[in-house]
């Protein structure tokens, strides 16, 4: 019979695992501008992106399961910070997949529009693609020990810098979808700057997810004291 000791490092393992394949399909998404701007083969990686996408729904589908199907004695006691916050976390793991599935609507939007690339919205955006690679690494860290912390009673996780660094970054995207937007609009040359609009507004709100993850950390671990998201404001001013 599973322990509630196996239960907590079977949904550690499944996240780290789950966690690896949305870093991977995000990856992808600078290889598949930077071929598109290059003509190169973005088709095949778009197709690529598509594959590890629909790996990730199976994925988050197990995970959701284990936590759903997992009565009082699967979680035991060791595992009573995953049993209060189960309804949170079920949420939490539903909008992490919106990042995968959101870099495929991406990769899918660049193929039909079909954008000029040769234009500073264009390299803003694949900035903005560079950023959100950064973002998402960033969250792949946070995210196993936010859970490592709600599948171990004793354990104590500071996930500050994580956070701030991802809030960073996302402030950086909203600078460069401004810039990407601004350009398009102001170049007579630019045929269809909707076009840009759209595309940088996409980006934006897949870095907007990715920061949006990081607050629903900080929601649930607010209940927790071991899980530590935010900065002492008293050590600050010492």
């Amino acid at each position: 019979m599973p322990t509630d000791a196996d239960f907590g490092e079977r949904l550690e393992t499944q996240t780290a695992g789950y966690l690896d394949r949305i870093d991977d399909c995000v990856a992808l998404l600078p290889r598949a501008l930077d071929e598109y701007a290059s003509d190169g083969q973005y088709r095949e990686t778009v197709d690529e992106i598509a594959a590890l996408e629909s790996e990730c729904d199976d994925r988050v589908r197990e995970i959701t399961g284990v936590i759903t199907n997992a009565g009082p004695d699967d979680i035991g006691l060791l595992n009573t910070r995953i049993n209060f916050n189960e309804s949170a976390l079920l949420d939490f793991y539903k909008e992490l997949d919106v990042v995968a599935n959101h870099t495929e609507r991406i990769g899918q939007e660049v193929v039909m529009m079909r954008p000029d690339a040769d234009g500073d919205s264009f390299r803003d955006m694949q900035e903005m693609a560079a950023r959100i690679v950064e973002m998402t690494a960033v969250l792949g860290d946070v995210v196993e020990r936010f859970v490592r912390g709600l599948a171990r009673s004793d354990a104590t996780e500071t996930l500050t810098e994580g956070i701030e660094a991802i809030r960073g970054l996302e402030s950086e995207c909203d600078e460069l979808r401004n810039d990407a937007i601004a350009t398009a609009f102001a170049d007579d040359a630019v045929d269809q700057p909707l076009v840009y609009r759209e595309l940088a507004i996409l980006l934006d709100e897949l870095a907007n997810t990715i920061e949006d993850l990081t607050d629903r950390i900080v929601v649930i671990a607010s209940k927790e004291p071991g899980i530590v998201t935010e900065a002492d404001p008293e050590a600050d001013g010492e």
